[in-house]
Protein backbone atom coordinates (compact mmCIF):
# COMPACT_ATOMS: atom_id res chain seq x y z
CA UNK A 1 0.00 0.00 0.00
CA UNK A 2 1.67 3.20 -1.22
CA UNK A 3 0.73 5.56 1.59
CA UNK A 4 2.75 8.44 0.15
CA UNK A 5 0.74 8.26 -3.07
CA UNK A 6 -2.48 8.13 -1.05
CA UNK A 7 -1.44 11.21 0.92
CA UNK A 8 -0.60 13.18 -2.22
CA UNK A 9 -3.84 12.22 -3.94
CA UNK A 10 -5.91 12.89 -0.82
CA UNK A 11 -4.81 16.54 -0.81
CA UNK A 12 -6.78 16.92 -4.04
CA UNK A 13 -9.87 15.61 -2.21
CA UNK A 14 -9.41 17.42 1.09
CA UNK A 15 -11.83 16.90 3.96
CA UNK A 16 -13.68 20.07 5.06
CA UNK A 17 -12.81 21.14 8.60
CA UNK A 18 -15.27 20.04 11.27
CA UNK A 19 -17.39 17.85 9.00
CA UNK A 20 -18.48 14.55 10.58
CA UNK A 21 -20.60 11.96 8.79
CA UNK A 22 -21.83 8.48 9.64
CA UNK A 23 -22.30 5.49 7.33
CA UNK A 24 -25.84 4.26 7.89
CA UNK A 25 -28.38 2.06 6.16
CA UNK A 26 -28.30 4.38 3.15
CA UNK A 27 -24.52 4.83 3.21
CA UNK A 28 -23.35 8.45 3.38
CA UNK A 29 -25.70 11.27 2.40
CA UNK A 30 -25.41 15.04 2.62
CA UNK A 31 -25.07 18.08 0.39
CA UNK A 32 -23.09 17.16 -2.74
CA UNK A 33 -20.46 19.86 -2.20
CA UNK A 34 -19.35 18.17 1.04
CA UNK A 35 -18.77 14.70 -0.42
CA UNK A 36 -15.63 14.83 -2.59
CA UNK A 37 -13.33 13.53 0.14
CA UNK A 38 -15.86 10.85 1.12
CA UNK A 39 -16.04 9.53 -2.42
CA UNK A 40 -12.25 9.34 -2.71
CA UNK A 41 -12.02 7.49 0.58
CA UNK A 42 -14.83 5.07 -0.30
CA UNK A 43 -12.78 4.21 -3.38
CA UNK A 44 -9.94 3.34 -1.01
CA UNK A 45 -12.24 1.32 1.22
CA UNK A 46 -13.76 -0.57 -1.72
CA UNK A 47 -10.26 -1.75 -2.70
CA UNK A 48 -9.56 -3.01 0.83
CA UNK A 49 -12.93 -4.75 0.98
CA UNK A 50 -12.33 -6.35 -2.41
CA UNK A 51 -8.92 -7.63 -1.30
CA UNK A 52 -10.34 -8.96 1.95
CA UNK A 53 -13.26 -10.82 0.30
CA UNK A 54 -11.35 -11.75 -2.88
CA UNK A 55 -14.43 -10.50 -4.73
CA UNK A 56 -15.76 -7.65 -6.81
CA UNK A 57 -17.20 -4.81 -4.72
CA UNK A 58 -19.69 -2.20 -5.93
CA UNK A 59 -19.80 1.56 -5.27
CA UNK A 60 -23.06 3.39 -6.02
CA UNK A 61 -23.14 7.19 -6.15
CA UNK A 62 -26.70 8.26 -5.32
CA UNK A 63 -28.85 9.91 -2.67
CA UNK A 64 -31.97 7.98 -3.63
CA UNK A 65 -35.11 9.96 -2.67
CA UNK A 66 -33.20 12.98 -1.29
CA UNK A 67 -33.40 16.37 -3.06
CA UNK A 68 -31.37 16.91 -6.22
CA UNK A 69 -28.72 19.04 -4.50
CA UNK A 70 -27.83 16.16 -2.15
CA UNK A 71 -25.76 13.14 -3.02
CA UNK A 72 -24.41 10.05 -1.35
CA UNK A 73 -22.49 6.80 -1.69
CA UNK A 74 -22.95 3.21 -0.60
CA UNK A 75 -20.87 0.08 -1.04
CA UNK A 76 -22.25 -3.23 -2.32
CA UNK A 77 -20.87 -6.50 -0.92
CA UNK A 78 -20.03 -9.62 -3.00
CA UNK A 79 -23.49 -11.21 -3.26
CA UNK A 80 -25.22 -7.92 -4.02
CA UNK A 81 -26.09 -7.26 -0.39
CA UNK A 82 -25.47 -4.20 1.76
CA UNK A 83 -22.03 -3.60 3.25
CA UNK A 84 -21.27 -5.73 6.33
CA UNK A 85 -21.89 -3.83 9.63
CA UNK A 86 -18.25 -4.11 10.74
CA UNK A 87 -17.20 -2.41 7.51
CA UNK A 88 -19.78 0.33 8.05
CA UNK A 89 -17.70 1.24 11.10
CA UNK A 90 -14.55 1.25 8.98
CA UNK A 91 -16.30 3.51 6.46
CA UNK A 92 -17.26 6.00 9.16
CA UNK A 93 -13.75 6.08 10.64
CA UNK A 94 -12.15 6.52 7.23
CA UNK A 95 -14.53 9.28 6.11
CA UNK A 96 -14.00 11.29 9.31
CA UNK A 97 -10.23 10.89 9.61
CA UNK A 98 -8.26 14.13 9.47
CA UNK A 99 -5.83 14.40 6.57
CA UNK A 100 -2.74 13.69 8.66
CA UNK A 101 -4.39 10.58 10.16
CA UNK A 102 -5.60 9.04 6.90
CA UNK A 103 -2.58 6.71 6.33
CA UNK A 104 -2.76 5.41 9.89
CA UNK A 105 -6.51 4.74 9.64
CA UNK A 106 -6.02 2.83 6.38
CA UNK A 107 -3.35 0.66 7.99
CA UNK A 108 -5.57 0.06 11.03
CA UNK A 109 -8.46 -1.09 8.85
CA UNK A 110 -6.18 -3.42 6.94
CA UNK A 111 -4.87 -4.96 10.14
CA UNK A 112 -8.24 -5.28 11.90
CA UNK A 113 -9.87 -6.88 8.85
CA UNK A 114 -6.85 -9.09 8.05
CA UNK A 115 -6.62 -7.72 4.51
CA UNK A 116 -4.09 -9.39 2.23
CA UNK A 117 -2.61 -6.32 0.55
CA UNK A 118 -1.07 -8.45 -2.19
CA UNK A 119 -4.50 -9.68 -3.31
CA UNK A 120 -5.93 -8.20 -6.53
CA UNK A 121 -8.90 -5.86 -6.19
CA UNK A 122 -11.77 -5.08 -8.56
CA UNK A 123 -14.47 -2.45 -8.09
CA UNK A 124 -17.54 -1.65 -10.20
CA UNK A 125 -19.08 1.82 -10.07
CA UNK A 126 -22.50 3.23 -10.94
CA UNK A 127 -24.17 6.60 -10.54
CA UNK A 128 -27.57 8.28 -10.79
CA UNK A 129 -28.50 11.32 -12.88
CA UNK A 130 -27.78 14.08 -10.35
CA UNK A 131 -25.66 16.93 -11.75
CA UNK A 132 -22.98 16.19 -9.14
CA UNK A 133 -22.77 12.43 -9.67
CA UNK A 134 -20.32 12.23 -12.57
CA UNK A 135 -17.65 14.31 -10.82
CA UNK A 136 -18.13 12.43 -7.56
CA UNK A 137 -17.81 9.11 -9.39
CA UNK A 138 -14.43 10.26 -10.68
CA UNK A 139 -13.37 10.86 -7.07
CA UNK A 140 -14.25 7.23 -6.33
CA UNK A 141 -12.14 6.13 -9.27
CA UNK A 142 -9.22 8.23 -7.97
CA UNK A 143 -9.42 6.35 -4.68
CA UNK A 144 -9.56 2.95 -6.38
CA UNK A 145 -6.63 3.56 -8.69
CA UNK A 146 -4.28 5.11 -6.12
CA UNK A 147 -4.39 1.81 -4.20
CA UNK A 148 -3.78 -0.17 -7.36
CA UNK A 149 -7.32 -1.48 -7.75
CA UNK A 150 -8.90 -2.29 -11.10
CA UNK A 151 -12.35 -0.95 -11.90
CA UNK A 152 -15.20 -0.88 -14.37
CA UNK A 153 -17.31 2.29 -14.54
CA UNK A 154 -20.83 1.39 -15.67
CA UNK A 155 -21.80 5.05 -15.70
CA UNK A 156 -25.53 5.69 -15.32
CA UNK A 157 -27.26 2.82 -13.47
CA UNK A 158 -30.15 2.27 -11.12
CA UNK A 159 -29.11 1.00 -7.70
CA UNK A 160 -30.67 -2.46 -8.32
CA UNK A 161 -28.71 -2.71 -11.55
CA UNK A 162 -25.41 -2.19 -9.75
CA UNK A 163 -26.34 -4.85 -7.17
CA UNK A 164 -27.08 -7.19 -10.08
CA UNK A 165 -23.71 -6.47 -11.74
CA UNK A 166 -21.82 -7.24 -8.52
CA UNK A 167 -23.67 -10.52 -7.98
CA UNK A 168 -23.17 -11.65 -11.57
CA UNK A 169 -19.44 -10.96 -11.48
CA UNK A 170 -19.01 -12.85 -8.22
CA UNK A 171 -20.91 -15.92 -9.44
CA UNK A 172 -18.90 -16.20 -12.67
CA UNK A 173 -21.95 -15.42 -14.75
CA UNK A 174 -24.11 -18.20 -13.26
CA UNK A 175 -26.70 -15.67 -12.07
CA UNK A 176 -26.62 -13.74 -15.34
CA UNK A 177 -24.52 -11.61 -17.66
CA UNK A 178 -22.94 -8.61 -15.93
CA UNK A 179 -24.15 -6.22 -18.62
CA UNK A 180 -27.09 -3.87 -19.06
CA UNK A 181 -28.42 -6.09 -21.82
CA UNK A 182 -28.02 -9.14 -19.58
CA UNK A 183 -30.03 -7.39 -16.87
CA UNK A 184 -32.84 -6.46 -19.26
CA UNK A 185 -32.98 -9.95 -20.77
CA UNK A 186 -33.05 -11.78 -17.43
CA UNK A 187 -35.72 -9.64 -15.78
CA UNK A 188 -37.93 -9.21 -18.82
CA UNK A 189 -37.92 -12.95 -19.54
CA UNK A 190 -38.96 -13.66 -15.94
CA UNK A 191 -41.67 -10.99 -16.11
CA UNK A 192 -43.11 -12.29 -19.38
CA UNK A 193 -43.15 -15.85 -18.04
CA UNK A 194 -44.82 -14.76 -14.80
CA UNK A 195 -47.55 -12.77 -16.53
CA UNK A 196 -48.52 -15.85 -18.51
CA UNK A 197 -49.73 -17.28 -15.19
CA UNK A 198 -51.90 -14.29 -14.29
CA UNK A 199 -55.33 -13.36 -15.54
CA UNK A 200 -55.91 -9.89 -16.95
CA UNK A 201 -59.28 -8.18 -16.75
CA UNK A 202 -60.29 -5.88 -19.60
CA UNK A 203 -57.96 -5.41 -22.53
CA UNK A 204 -55.46 -8.13 -23.33
CA UNK A 205 -52.73 -5.47 -23.41
CA UNK A 206 -51.72 -4.44 -19.92
CA UNK A 207 -50.86 -0.77 -19.45
CA UNK A 208 -48.91 0.94 -16.68
CA UNK A 209 -48.21 4.60 -16.05
CA UNK A 210 -44.84 5.10 -14.37
CA UNK A 211 -43.73 8.18 -12.44
CA UNK A 212 -39.94 8.06 -12.78
CA UNK A 213 -39.23 10.83 -10.21
CA UNK A 214 -37.22 12.70 -12.89
CA UNK A 215 -34.43 10.24 -12.19
CA UNK A 216 -32.39 7.36 -13.57
CA UNK A 217 -35.44 5.08 -13.69
CA UNK A 218 -36.76 6.94 -16.74
CA UNK A 219 -33.60 6.43 -18.74
CA UNK A 220 -33.31 2.73 -17.93
CA UNK A 221 -37.00 1.86 -18.24
CA UNK A 222 -37.08 3.56 -21.63
CA UNK A 223 -34.24 1.26 -22.70
CA UNK A 224 -35.85 -1.81 -21.19
CA UNK A 225 -39.52 -1.51 -22.12
CA UNK A 226 -39.21 -2.95 -25.63
CA UNK A 227 -38.01 -6.23 -24.08
CA UNK A 228 -41.53 -6.86 -22.74
CA UNK A 229 -43.58 -4.75 -25.15
CA UNK A 230 -45.77 -7.72 -26.09
CA UNK A 231 -47.07 -8.08 -22.54
CA UNK A 232 -47.01 -4.55 -21.12
CA UNK A 233 -47.44 -1.04 -22.46
CA UNK A 234 -45.46 1.42 -20.31
CA UNK A 235 -46.02 5.18 -20.32
CA UNK A 236 -43.31 7.29 -18.66
CA UNK A 237 -44.01 10.46 -16.68
CA UNK A 238 -41.63 12.76 -14.81
CA UNK A 239 -38.95 11.39 -17.09
CA UNK A 240 -36.31 14.05 -16.46
CA UNK A 241 -36.99 16.17 -19.52
CA UNK A 242 -38.36 18.85 -17.21
CA UNK A 243 -38.74 19.17 -13.46
CA UNK A 244 -36.30 18.46 -10.64
CA UNK A 245 -35.34 15.08 -9.27
CA UNK A 246 -37.79 13.88 -6.57
CA UNK A 247 -39.56 17.26 -6.48
CA UNK A 248 -43.31 16.77 -5.98
CA UNK A 249 -42.97 13.31 -7.48
CA UNK A 250 -41.47 9.90 -6.80
CA UNK A 251 -42.31 7.07 -4.40
CA UNK A 252 -41.43 8.99 -1.23
CA UNK A 253 -43.67 11.92 -2.18
CA UNK A 254 -46.64 9.69 -3.03
CA UNK A 255 -46.25 7.60 0.13
CA UNK A 256 -45.82 10.59 2.45
CA UNK A 257 -48.59 12.74 0.95
CA UNK A 258 -51.02 9.94 0.10
CA UNK A 259 -51.77 11.48 -3.27
CA UNK A 260 -50.57 11.20 -6.89
CA UNK A 261 -47.40 12.96 -8.01
CA UNK A 262 -47.49 16.07 -10.11
CA UNK A 263 -47.05 15.52 -13.82
CA UNK A 264 -49.27 12.45 -14.20
CA UNK A 265 -52.97 12.35 -15.10
CA UNK A 266 -54.92 9.43 -13.67
CA UNK A 267 -58.20 8.04 -14.89
CA UNK A 268 -60.25 5.67 -12.77
CA UNK A 269 -58.76 2.20 -12.34
CA UNK A 270 -55.61 2.97 -14.33
CA UNK A 271 -52.53 1.18 -13.03
CA UNK A 272 -49.89 3.66 -11.86
CA UNK A 273 -46.64 3.38 -9.96
CA UNK A 274 -43.73 5.53 -8.79
CA UNK A 275 -39.98 4.96 -8.51
CA UNK A 276 -37.67 7.00 -6.33
CA UNK A 277 -34.57 8.82 -7.59
CA UNK A 278 -32.37 5.73 -7.97
CA UNK A 279 -35.24 3.35 -8.81
CA UNK A 280 -34.85 1.00 -5.84
CA UNK A 281 -38.32 1.77 -4.46
CA UNK A 282 -41.66 1.15 -6.12
CA UNK A 283 -45.21 1.77 -4.94
CA UNK A 284 -48.47 1.39 -6.86
CA UNK A 285 -51.70 3.39 -6.73
CA UNK A 286 -54.96 4.05 -8.58
CA UNK A 287 -58.20 6.04 -8.47
CA UNK A 288 -61.41 4.05 -8.09
CA UNK A 289 -64.62 4.82 -9.97
CA UNK A 290 -65.53 7.41 -7.33
CA UNK A 291 -62.21 9.21 -7.66
CA UNK A 292 -60.87 7.92 -4.35
CA UNK A 293 -57.08 7.51 -4.22
CA UNK A 294 -55.79 4.06 -3.22
CA UNK A 295 -52.14 3.39 -2.38
CA UNK A 296 -50.60 -0.06 -2.76
CA UNK A 297 -47.45 0.45 -0.71
CA UNK A 298 -44.77 -1.99 0.35
CA UNK A 299 -46.96 -3.54 3.06
CA UNK A 300 -49.69 -4.38 0.56
CA UNK A 301 -47.19 -5.51 -2.07
CA UNK A 302 -45.74 -7.96 0.47
CA UNK A 303 -49.24 -9.23 1.31
CA UNK A 304 -50.15 -9.70 -2.35
CA UNK A 305 -46.91 -11.54 -3.12
CA UNK A 306 -47.38 -13.74 -0.05
CA UNK A 307 -50.95 -14.54 -1.13
CA UNK A 308 -49.71 -15.49 -4.58
CA UNK A 309 -47.04 -17.80 -3.16
CA UNK A 310 -49.01 -19.27 -0.26
CA UNK A 311 -51.84 -20.70 -2.35
CA UNK A 312 -49.84 -23.19 -4.45
CA UNK A 313 -47.78 -24.19 -1.40
CA UNK A 314 -50.97 -25.05 0.47
CA UNK A 315 -52.48 -26.91 -2.48
CA UNK A 316 -49.62 -29.37 -2.71
CA UNK A 317 -48.80 -29.45 1.01
CA UNK A 318 -45.21 -28.49 0.33
CA UNK A 319 -42.82 -28.11 3.25
CA UNK A 320 -41.01 -25.03 1.92
CA UNK A 321 -40.88 -22.36 4.60
CA UNK A 322 -42.46 -19.00 3.76
CA UNK A 323 -41.91 -15.94 5.95
CA UNK A 324 -42.59 -12.22 5.74
CA UNK A 325 -40.26 -9.71 7.35
CA UNK A 326 -41.49 -6.27 8.36
CA UNK A 327 -40.40 -3.36 10.51
CA UNK A 328 -42.31 -1.84 13.40
CA UNK A 329 -43.54 0.80 10.97
CA UNK A 330 -45.48 -1.68 8.86
CA UNK A 331 -49.23 -1.16 8.81
CA UNK A 332 -50.70 -3.26 11.62
CA UNK A 333 -53.61 -4.27 9.39
CA UNK A 334 -51.21 -5.89 6.95
CA UNK A 335 -49.54 -7.79 9.78
CA UNK A 336 -52.89 -9.05 11.05
CA UNK A 337 -53.97 -10.02 7.54
CA UNK A 338 -50.81 -12.03 6.96
CA UNK A 339 -50.88 -13.77 10.34
CA UNK A 340 -54.61 -14.28 10.84
CA UNK A 341 -55.95 -14.70 7.30
CA UNK A 342 -53.01 -15.97 5.28
CA UNK A 343 -51.43 -17.84 8.22
CA UNK A 344 -48.00 -16.64 7.15
CA UNK A 345 -45.43 -16.04 9.91
CA UNK A 346 -44.36 -12.41 10.21
CA UNK A 347 -41.11 -11.27 11.81
CA UNK A 348 -40.09 -7.78 12.89
CA UNK A 349 -36.64 -6.23 12.51
CA UNK A 350 -35.07 -2.82 12.82
CA UNK A 351 -35.68 -0.35 10.02
CA UNK A 352 -33.37 -0.73 7.03
CA UNK A 353 -33.22 -3.12 4.10
CA UNK A 354 -30.05 -4.79 5.39
CA UNK A 355 -31.88 -5.96 8.54
CA UNK A 356 -34.90 -7.26 6.62
CA UNK A 357 -32.71 -8.96 4.03
CA UNK A 358 -30.67 -10.81 6.65
CA UNK A 359 -33.80 -12.16 8.36
CA UNK A 360 -35.48 -13.10 5.07
CA UNK A 361 -32.52 -15.32 4.18
CA UNK A 362 -33.57 -17.70 6.97
CA UNK A 363 -36.56 -18.95 4.91
CA UNK A 364 -36.88 -20.97 1.72
CA UNK A 365 -39.01 -18.08 0.51
CA UNK A 366 -38.45 -14.78 2.30
CA UNK A 367 -40.62 -11.76 1.47
CA UNK A 368 -39.71 -8.33 2.72
CA UNK A 369 -40.89 -4.85 1.89
CA UNK A 370 -40.71 -1.65 3.82
CA UNK A 371 -43.83 0.47 3.51
CA UNK A 372 -41.83 2.95 1.41
CA UNK A 373 -41.42 0.42 -1.41
CA UNK A 374 -37.97 -1.00 -0.68
CA UNK A 375 -38.11 -4.77 -0.88
CA UNK A 376 -37.93 -8.04 -2.78
CA UNK A 377 -38.49 -11.80 -2.56
CA UNK A 378 -35.65 -14.22 -1.79
CA UNK A 379 -35.68 -17.86 -2.87
CA UNK A 380 -33.42 -20.65 -1.73
CA UNK A 381 -32.17 -22.98 -4.48
CA UNK A 382 -34.70 -25.58 -3.42
CA UNK A 383 -37.46 -23.00 -3.57
CA UNK A 384 -36.39 -21.82 -7.02
CA UNK A 385 -36.82 -25.33 -8.39
CA UNK A 386 -40.19 -25.80 -6.71
CA UNK A 387 -41.60 -22.41 -7.59
CA UNK A 388 -41.17 -23.07 -11.30
CA UNK A 389 -43.54 -26.01 -10.88
CA UNK A 390 -46.02 -24.29 -8.59
CA UNK A 391 -46.78 -20.95 -10.30
CA UNK A 392 -50.54 -20.85 -10.96
CA UNK A 393 -53.11 -18.29 -11.80
CA UNK A 394 -54.09 -16.04 -8.86
CA UNK A 395 -57.88 -15.85 -8.74
CA UNK A 396 -59.45 -12.40 -9.09
CA UNK A 397 -61.38 -12.73 -5.84
CA UNK A 398 -58.10 -13.49 -4.04
CA UNK A 399 -56.59 -10.34 -5.49
CA UNK A 400 -59.53 -8.22 -4.35
CA UNK A 401 -59.50 -9.80 -0.90
CA UNK A 402 -55.80 -9.08 -0.41
CA UNK A 403 -56.09 -5.53 -1.77
CA UNK A 404 -58.84 -4.49 0.68
CA UNK A 405 -56.64 -4.39 3.76
CA UNK A 406 -57.54 -1.49 5.98
CA UNK A 407 -55.08 1.35 6.20
CA UNK A 408 -55.68 4.15 8.65
CA UNK A 409 -52.09 5.29 8.93
CA UNK A 410 -50.24 8.54 8.68
CA UNK A 411 -46.48 9.07 8.23
CA UNK A 412 -44.89 12.42 9.06
CA UNK A 413 -41.45 13.95 9.44
CA UNK A 414 -40.52 16.26 12.33
CA UNK A 415 -37.52 18.55 11.80
CA UNK A 416 -35.17 18.75 14.80
CA UNK A 417 -31.88 20.45 15.57
CA UNK A 418 -30.06 17.13 16.13
CA UNK A 419 -31.62 13.76 15.28
CA UNK A 420 -29.18 12.00 17.63
CA UNK A 421 -31.14 13.23 20.66
CA UNK A 422 -33.56 10.38 19.90
CA UNK A 423 -32.53 6.75 20.26
CA UNK A 424 -34.73 3.67 20.14
CA UNK A 425 -34.85 -0.01 21.07
CA UNK A 426 -37.13 -3.04 20.50
CA UNK A 427 -36.83 -2.88 16.67
CA UNK A 428 -37.33 0.90 16.90
CA UNK A 429 -40.71 0.59 18.61
CA UNK A 430 -39.63 2.17 21.91
CA UNK A 431 -37.85 5.49 22.38
CA UNK A 432 -35.24 5.41 25.15
CA UNK A 433 -34.10 9.02 24.64
CA UNK A 434 -34.94 11.81 25.29
CA UNK A 435 -36.33 11.18 28.78
CA UNK A 436 -40.11 11.29 28.95
CA UNK A 437 -40.81 10.93 25.24
CA UNK A 438 -41.87 7.25 25.29
CA UNK A 439 -43.98 7.84 28.38
CA UNK A 440 -45.74 10.70 26.58
CA UNK A 441 -46.35 8.51 23.52
CA UNK A 442 -47.75 5.71 25.70
CA UNK A 443 -50.27 8.07 27.28
CA UNK A 444 -51.35 9.44 23.90
CA UNK A 445 -51.83 5.96 22.43
CA UNK A 446 -54.19 5.05 25.28
CA UNK A 447 -56.64 7.67 24.02
CA UNK A 448 -57.38 5.88 20.74
CA UNK A 449 -58.74 2.45 19.76
CA UNK A 450 -56.49 -0.03 17.90
CA UNK A 451 -53.73 2.51 17.96
CA UNK A 452 -49.94 2.46 17.79
CA UNK A 453 -47.33 5.19 17.49
CA UNK A 454 -43.56 5.18 17.03
CA UNK A 455 -40.82 7.69 16.39
CA UNK A 456 -37.34 7.19 15.00
CA UNK A 457 -34.52 9.47 13.84
CA UNK A 458 -33.65 9.61 10.16
CA UNK A 459 -30.40 7.96 9.16
CA UNK A 460 -29.51 10.78 6.78
CA UNK A 461 -31.12 14.07 7.88
CA UNK A 462 -32.01 15.97 11.05
CA UNK A 463 -35.62 14.84 10.91
CA UNK A 464 -37.61 12.43 13.04
CA UNK A 465 -40.20 10.12 11.50
CA UNK A 466 -43.52 9.99 13.33
CA UNK A 467 -45.75 7.01 12.65
CA UNK A 468 -49.30 6.77 13.97
CA UNK A 469 -52.06 4.24 13.41
CA UNK A 470 -55.62 4.09 14.76
CA UNK A 471 -59.09 2.74 14.03
CA UNK A 472 -60.02 5.63 11.73
CA UNK A 473 -58.26 8.18 9.56
CA UNK A 474 -59.49 10.98 11.82
CA UNK A 475 -58.02 9.32 14.91
CA UNK A 476 -54.78 8.47 13.11
CA UNK A 477 -54.45 12.14 12.11
CA UNK A 478 -55.14 13.29 15.66
CA UNK A 479 -52.69 10.84 17.22
CA UNK A 480 -50.01 11.77 14.67
CA UNK A 481 -50.45 15.45 15.51
CA UNK A 482 -50.21 14.87 19.26
CA UNK A 483 -47.13 12.65 18.96
CA UNK A 484 -45.55 15.20 16.61
CA UNK A 485 -46.15 17.89 19.19
CA UNK A 486 -44.51 15.74 21.89
CA UNK A 487 -41.48 15.21 19.64
CA UNK A 488 -41.29 18.93 18.93
CA UNK A 489 -41.41 19.78 22.65
CA UNK A 490 -39.13 17.04 23.99
CA UNK A 491 -36.63 16.49 21.16
CA UNK A 492 -35.65 20.03 20.20
CA UNK A 493 -38.01 20.72 17.30
CA UNK A 494 -37.17 23.69 15.09
CA UNK A 495 -39.33 25.93 12.92
CA UNK A 496 -43.07 26.33 13.46
CA UNK A 497 -44.96 24.06 15.83
CA UNK A 498 -47.06 21.25 14.34
CA UNK A 499 -50.68 22.11 13.65
CA UNK A 500 -53.75 19.82 13.84
CA UNK A 501 -55.06 18.41 10.58
CA UNK A 502 -58.24 19.44 8.78
CA UNK A 503 -57.92 16.54 6.39
CA UNK A 504 -55.09 14.12 5.52
CA UNK A 505 -54.03 16.17 2.50
CA UNK A 506 -54.42 19.51 4.28
CA UNK A 507 -52.48 18.18 7.27
CA UNK A 508 -49.48 17.25 5.18
CA UNK A 509 -49.56 20.34 2.97
CA UNK A 510 -49.85 22.83 5.81
CA UNK A 511 -47.06 21.53 8.07
CA UNK A 512 -43.78 23.31 7.33
CA UNK A 513 -41.98 20.99 9.74
CA UNK A 514 -42.78 17.93 7.69
CA UNK A 515 -41.67 16.90 4.25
Amino acid sequence: MDLDAVTKQSVLHAKPDGLTLQYGTAGFRTKAEHLDHVMFRMGLLAVLRSKQTKSTIGVMVTASHNPEEDNGVKLVDPLGEMLAPSWEEHATCLANAEEQDLPRVLVDIGEKAAVNLHQDAFVVIGRDTRPSSEKLSQSVIDGVTVLGGQFHDYGLLTTPQLHYMVYCRNTSGQYGKATIEGYYQKLSAAFVELTKQASCSGDDQRTLKVDCANGIGALKLREMKHYFSQGLSVQLFNDGTKGKLNHLCGADFVKSHQKPPQGIEMKSNERCCSFDGDADRIIYYYHDADGQFHLVDGDKIAALISSFLKEPLLEIGDSLSLGVVQTAYANGSSTRYLEEVMKVPVYCTKTGVKHLHHKAQEFDIGVYFEANGHGTVLFSKAAEMKIKQLAKELEEDKKRKAAKMLENVIDLFNQVADRQVISTTDAERQAVKPPGLQEAINELVKKYRLSRAFVRPSGTEDIVRVYAEADSQENADSLAYEVSLAVFQLAGGIGERPQPAESPEQFLDDLPLFS
